[in-house]
């Protein structure tokens, strides 16, 4: 499986001096952020720092007070959601939204509507995407059958089905055990390398983000604190000052 429809060329997903203000707050302050093809990125900061704030604004679900987004050159900032899936800037979020009622398929098949793809592309890519996170002996399960792991699994099917060109995972390791979490790494690990896509990921796992991204942007209060390799990160102090209260 791989993805198609993009160009051959290699894309960037950006964003400039980004600000979102809600009232008097400001969630993100000032923020500048690459995604680059083939490449792992991940988010992380304590609580509150502004991580999914600043996805929602990459994926056009959260307004800008100020600065840009764009995907290789070109403003995407006041480009609409759906819009943006079609341009392959593709996310999950922390709930898992499923409909519960339909089947596993039915539910990938779900996502893929607004894509404009006939009915046979749609099950095919459906049935490629389940079988990619391992999935695929359960498509025909009605999606509340389905362990709290695997419905976590379901929701990432749901955007490889989309092909992306990047991907953008908000916590897909939440309230996993350490063995499904490391399944999950491996998983994002496949994307990367099967797609080409450039995956950004926001987790609390540290072990998760060290073991599996190329990069990490730390936030702090909205702003970025540090950008680095794991190992940068791992020993920046101000890092741990962020999260621990103390640059011990």
């Amino acid at each position: 499986m791989t993805a198609d429809g993009g160009t051959s060329s290699h894309q960037t997903l950006e964003a400039s001096g980004v600000v979102v203000r809600f009232g008097g707050l400001v969630a993100i302050d000032k923020v500048d952020l690459t995604l680059e093809q083939h490449t792992i990125l991940g988010l992380i900061g304590p609580n509150g720092a502004g991580k999914t704030t600043l996805v929602n604004a990459l994926s056009g679900f959260q307004r800008l007070s100020s600065g840009t987004v764009s995907l290789s050159g070109r403003d995407i900032t006041r480009v609409r959601p759906h819009r943006r899936s079609r341009d392959g800037i593709v996310r999950t979020f922390q709930a898992v939204r499923l409909f519960r009622d339909l089947t596993v398929l039915e539910n990938v098949e779900a996502g893929l509507a607004g894509m404009g793809h006939r009915r046979a592309v749609t099950r095919e890519r459906a049935l490629e995407a389940l079988d990619w996170v391992g999935l695929g002996d359960k498509a025909d399960w009605t999606a509340s059958r389905l362990p709290y792991g695997d419905e976590r699994r379901l929701g990432i099917a749901r955007a490889v089905a989309m092909r992306p060109h990047f991907l953008m995972l908000d916590e897909p390791a939440a309230g996993l055990n350490a063995a499904e979490a490391g399944a999950v790494a491996a998983l994002v690990r496949r994307i990367c390398d099967g797609f080409g896509c450039g995956l950004l990921i926001i987790e609390h796992n540290m072990r998760l983000i060290m073991d599996v991204c190329d990069r990490i942007q730390v936030l702090a209060s909205g702003a970025t604190i540090a950008v680095g390799s794991p190992a940068e990160i791992q020993s920046n102090a101000e890092v741990r000052q962020a999260y621990l209260g103390s640059a011990r």
